[in-house]
């Protein structure tokens, strides 16, 4: 079995003093390994490619046979940590609570203890309200696309 723990240091010793970070990162029973990494500038192919031959170069598939994908975060894919909140400031989110209330609205700011969300009011002559929403009360965060 693929040791997490070397996947993970590996990458973040490769990720370390870019733009680029960690988002997720799993390991099937199957010896699948699968890296979810974003940017604060987005990700290029070239950045999936990159650490993508970096791992691969650490492990010997003589010994162990594995699979690798290494993606960007997706548009749609939730938000999951800090960083990827403030790359998204000025942008429509729509974050859904622990006790399930759905708040939609431009995020405004970000820090490491909650997040700001002017919220698009439900009637037109409702002035827009500015909502702090404590990061521990965040079930899920996805930002809005509009086409």
């Amino acid at each position: 079995m693929i040791d997490k723990e070397k996947v993970l240091s590996i990458v973040n010793e490769e990720l370390e003093g870019s733009d680029l970070f960690l988002v997720d990162l799993k390991i099937g029973k199957d010896n699948k390994i699968s890296v979810y990494i974003d940017g604060d500038n987005g990700v290029l192919i070239q950045n999936c490619i990159d650490l993508s031959r970096k791992i691969e170069g650490n492990f010997d598939r003589e010994v162990e046979d594995f699979e690798l994908s290494v993606f960007s975060s997706g548009v749609g894919e939730p938000l999951v940590n800090a960083r990827q909140y403030k790359k998204n400031i000025g942008r429509n989110i729509s974050i859904i609570t622990n006790d399930d209330q759905t708040i939609k609205g431009e995020l405004i700011s970000v820090d490491d203890d909650k997040v700001v969300v002017r919220e698009i009011p439900k009637k037109k002559k409702d002035s827009p309200v500015e909502m702090e929403i404590a990061s521990t009360n965040i079930k899920e965060g996805k930002i809005i696309i509009i086409f």
